[in-house]
C-alpha cells in the first residue's frame, strides 16, 4: 500500500517525463535525418554549418545547453528579449537539438554502411534518386542504426532527469520532494524501478523493430 501511495505521489512527474520523451523522439529523429542529409550536401557552406552544429552540440554538455537556452539567451544584447522561453519550451528545444545532433551522426554512419553497389544497382534499374533513397537505402540504413537509436533512446529517458536544470517538475523532482517531506528514501527506489520499467518497455519495442528489419 505504501509503495502504491508513493507511486501515485510521483505520477505528475512520470507524466512530464514521458511527455518530454515522446515529443523529443518525434521531433529529433526526423530533424536528425535532415541534418544527416545536410552533412552530405554538395553545397560546402551548408555542409560546414551542419558539421559545426553537430560538433558544438555533441561537444558540450546537455545540462549546459539547457541552462544557456533558458538562462543565457535572454541576456544577449538587442535580440535577447525575443529569445526568452518558458521553462518547458527551453527544455523541449534543448533536448530536441541535442538528440538531433546525436541521431544525425548515427544516421550518417548508417548511410555510410550501405554499400555503394546498392546505389549503382538502383541506377541500373532506372530508379530515381528519391526512389533509391526510399526503397533501397533507407530500409538498409534503418537495420544498421536501430541498435544505436535504441541506446540513445534509453539514454534520453535517463537524461530527462536534467529537467531540474530549468526547474521543470519531472519524476526526479517529485521524488526528491517526497523524500524531503517523508524523510524516507523509499521514493528513490520507486523512481529507479519506474525508470527501469520505462527503459525495459522501450527496449522491447525496439527489439521488435530490429526483428522486423532483420533480413
Amino acid at each position: 500500500m505504501k509503495l502504491w501511495t508513493l507511486t501515485l505521489s510521483l505520477m505528475a512527474g512520470i507524466k512530464t517525463t514521458l511527455l518530454l520523451f515522446l515529443i523529443v523522439i518525434v521531433l529529433s529523429l526526423p530533424l536528425g535525418f535532415l541534418v544527416t542529409l545536410l552533412l552530405r550536401s554538395r553545397n560546402k557552406p551548408v555542409r560546414w554549418i551542419s558539421t559545426a552544429f553537430v560538433y558544438v552540440v555533441r561537444g558540450t554538455p546537455l545540462l549546459l545547453q539547457l541552462m544557456f537556452l533558458y538562462l543565457g539567451l535572454p541576456f544577449i544584447p538587442v535580440i535577447g528579449e525575443y529569445l526568452t522561453f518558458s521553462r518547458w519550451t527551453a527544455a523541449l528545444l534543448g533536448f530536441t537539438i541535442n538528440y538531433a545532433a546525436y541521431f544525425a551522426e548515427i544516421f550518417r554512419g548508417g548511410l555510410l554502411a550501405v554499400d555503394k553497389g546498392q546505389y549503382e544497382a538502383a541506377q541500373v534499374l532506372g530508379l530515381s534518386r528519391r526512389q533509391t533513397i526510399a526503397k533501397v537505402v533507407l530500409p538498409q540504413m534503418i537495420r544498421v542504426v536501430l541498435p544505436s537509436v535504441t541506446n540513445e533512446s534509453v539514454t534520453l529517458v535517463k537524461d530527462t532527469s536534467l529537467l531540474y536544470a530549468v526547474s521543470v517538475p519531472d519524476l526526479l523532482h517529485f521524488t526528491k520532494t517526497t523524500v524531503s517531506r517523508t524523510a524516507d528514501p523509499t521514493a528513490f527506489v520507486v523512481a529507479g524501478v519506474i525508470y527501469l520499467l520505462m527503459n525495459t518497455v522501450l527496449t522491447l519495442l525496439f527489439k521488435k523493430l530490429e526483428q522486423k528489419y532483420d533480413y
